[in-house]
């Protein structure tokens, strides 16, 4: 089945002391167009989760998030950097000194608020047991993006089908207007002789002539044309894949056969046809941007 480039997934998975978030967002691109926001601890993995997520999806504009939520019972460590505030004590001294300011008799709690006095360590290790917790959850969000993308493919694959079938039936009210051209080409072609000449004419050439322009103006290879590219349509629709880009050369083929068509038609009516099956064309060109 055809897959949209749009989609959406997400999946978190709950850890001891955290909840870890995944998600993962596309929209269309003519190649894989990747961008990364990943919490510090995974960042060492990030080569893998890319090669993981240009082999599940192929192409697109994906944005991918990895963050992570502490749990409010969680065991959070965290330490007075002594140096810093020994630091902080002696200069306010060295000021009060200077300045002839009275020293303050207790300046702990200021000191306390100070930038960089308090921290949390920083030497958090990944482990392997984490990271295929953490890893099964990218996985997962992957797996939901390619479901929300084959739902929307379905219904790609429904529009596409049913605008091949308008141009298909609109080709097919294109025959009862081709004699009926040809006698209308032929009586206005005379009419103009004998409005404008009004002397006899070599009838045999005439028909010679007749024939050379109406040849000029037959439409009979387009429509064939573009009956087996509306065929070739629905063939590749239904291939297994490399399908998006493959339409969207069919679609220009089809843009081309039609445009030919309505330069020749030289008929009201069949010009009339001709803009539908444009309309019909513009929306299959705007939807199969879209499609993997």
């Amino acid at each position: 089945m055809i897959q949209s480039m749009t989609g959406y997934g997400k999946a978190t998975a709950e850890l001891s002391d955290k909840k870890v978030n995944v998600e993962i967002k596309s929209l269309n691109s003519k190649s894989m167009d990747l961008s990364t926001r990943i919490a510090p601890l995974y960042r060492e993995k990030e080569m893998d989760i890319r090669k993981e997520i240009s082999k599940s999806l192929e192409r697109g504009k994906i944005d991918f998030s990895l963050w992570i939520e502490k749990k409010e019972d969680a065991d959070s460590q965290v330490f007075v950097n002594q140096k810093i505030a020994v630091n902080y004590y002696n200069q306010i001294q060295a000021i009060a000194k200077s300045t002839g300011i009275p020293a303050p008799t207790d300046c702990f709690d200021a000191i306390l608020r100070m930038p960089d006095i308090i921290a949390k360590p920083n030497n958090e290790e990944l482990s392997e047991e984490e990271w295929d917790i953490v890893n099964a959850t990218v996985t997962d969000a992957i797996n939901h993006l390619i479901s929300f993308r084959e739902q929307e493919g379905a219904a790609l694959d429904k529009k596409f089908r049913e605008k091949i079938t308008n141009i298909t039936i609109l080709l097919d009210k294109v025959a009862p207007y081709e004699k009926e051209r040809v006698e209308k080409i032929k009586e206005r072609i005379m009419d103009s002789l004998q409005k404008t000449l009004n002397v006899d004419y070599d009838k045999n050439r005439f028909e010679q002539e007749l024939i050379y322009y109406i040849d000029k103006l037959d439409i009979s290879e387009e429509k064939q044309r573009l009956s087996n590219h509306l065929k070739y349509f629905i063939t590749t629709l239904e291939s297994e894949n490399g399908r998006g880009k493959k339409l969207g050369f069919i679609a220009q083929e089809m843009g081309r056969e039609i445009n030919t068509m309505g330069s020749k038609a030289n008929h009201a009516e069949l010009q009339k046809i001709v803009v539908q099956m444009k309309d019909e064309l513009e929306q299959i060109k705007e939807q199969v941007l879209n499609a993997m």
